[in-house]
This record gives C-alpha cells, sequence and structure tokens, in this order.
C-alpha cells in the first residue's frame, strides 16, 4: 500500500491566488479541498500581499500539505502587470518554504500537458479534465481549477521520478 503524499498546487496571482490540495496514493488521487484567496484591489499592494500571505498561510496549517507547487507564470502585457504578478508569485513560494516544503515550479504547458494532454489549452477544457481525474472535487473559481491542475502535474512529475529513482540499482 502506498503511503499518501499530500499536496497542494499554488495558481498566484495578485487579485485572486488559487490553491488545491490532493492526496496521491501511487497511481491515484483524492481530492481534498480548493478554494480561492482574494486580495482587496483597494488596498496598498503591501497590504494585499500580506492578505495573500496570511490566506495561504492559513491554508497550508488548516490541511498540513507535505508538498507544494506553484506554476511558473510569465505575463507579459505590460512592466507593471508582471512586477506585480511576479511580487504575489514570489508569496506562493514563501508561504510553503517557510513552512519547510520543497517547492517546484511547472511551466503553463507542462500543466495543461499532464492534465488535458497537449501544452495548449482553455479553462473550461482544464476544469473538464480536473473534474475527469478528481470526480469529487469542488472548486469556486478557474484558480482553483488550475491550482488543482498544478497539484496534479506535480504528483504525475514526482511519480515519475520516484519510479526513474527505483530503478536505479
Amino acid at each position: 500500500m502506498s503511503v499518501p503524499i499530500r499536496i497542494i498546487g499554488i495558481d498566484p496571482g495578485l487579485r485572486r491566488t488559487g490553491w488545491g490540495i490532493i492526496d496521491s496514493f501511487g497511481n491515484s488521487l483524492r481530492f481534498v479541498a480548493a478554494g480561492t484567496i482574494r486580495s482587496d484591489d483597494k488596498a496598498a499592494l503591501a497590504s494585499r500581499l500580506c492578505q495573500l500571505h496570511d490566506g495561504l498561510a492559513s491554508v497550508l496549517h488548516l490541511h498540513m500539505p507535505q508538498e507544494a507547487a506553484v506554476e511558473a507564470t510569465f505575463v507579459n502585457r505590460d512592466a507593471a502587470a508582471t512586477l506585480k504578478l511576479g511580487q504575489a508569485r514570489g508569496i506562493a513560494m514563501l508561504v510553503p518554504a517557510l513552512a519547510g516544503l520543497q517547492v517546484a515550479e511547472y511551466a503553463p504547458n507542462a500543466v495543461k500537458k499532464a492534465v488535458i494532454g497537449v501544452g495548449h489549452g482553455d479553462k473550461k477544457q482544464i476544469n473538464m479534465m480536473v473534474k475527469v481525474l478528481l470526480p469529487k472535487a469542488t472548486f469556486d473559481t478557474d484558480d482553483a481549477a488550475d491550482a488543482l491542475a498544478i497539484a496534479i502535474c506535480h504528483a504525475h512529475h514526482d511519480r515519475s521520478l520516484n519510479a526513474r529513482l527505483a530503478a536505479v540499482p
């Protein structure tokens, strides 16, 4: 019997940071929880980052994941938006690191490939496949669905890595 590994996936964003938690048992996955942390867009940037930090810290304290995965996002819209997203992403990486977790990063195309089978797809496809892979999953936003997809991607990569390590004499 496999020992379950609890994984949190995080889809960073300044307005909304999605989070999703799964348990990985060898080849099977089980939905644990998902949600969205929202920051007050009328507040100062530092306050918004604190809101994200406190929200994620609360989720980690409640669900006690053992591994974390964050989407390696890159926005090319404009420099200010890219910088703000980078700051939110920093929080998404910092909180699990402060909790003692290793933090893996996955490119958006890698997440899509792991979940829908190809490196390009839309939100509807991701939502549908998350529901197929985790039939009991409930999520309040596309950000939470994306976070579950990130956790699924990590579980697939982690399983693959462990299989390769086990095969080494």
